[in-house]
């Protein structure tokens, strides 16, 4: 995801800094999201809108293709599961 923002923000002839600018975000944000595909969900939001890809968000999050027929089968056949609830610390 980060290396796709990435070639992006290059086609416009932009900078991290611009970048960082454009959407109210520190440098570091956009180099820790370029360079490890991490950020917030908010940041995230940012830099989608200021480089225009709204319409493709939805494309930035689809998992990665099947490397087998296996692969597949197993993510079919494995229900989602809900974390554990967190019970608040007793008194």
């Amino acid at each position: 995801m980060g290396q796709r923002l990435k070639a992006v923000r290059l086609a416009r002839g932009w900078t991290q800094s611009e970048l960082a600018r454009r959407a109210d975000l520190s440098r570091g944000t956009v180099v820790t999201l370029e360079g490890q595909g991490q950020t917030t969900l908010a940041s995230l939001v940012r830099v989608v809108q200021v480089l225009g890809l709204e319409g493709e968000l939805q494309s930035l999050f689809v998992p990665p293709p099947p490397r087998s027929i296996a692969e597949l089968e197993r993510r079919a056949s494995t229900p989602r599961q809900r974390a554990p609830r967190q019970r608040p610390p007793r008194p």
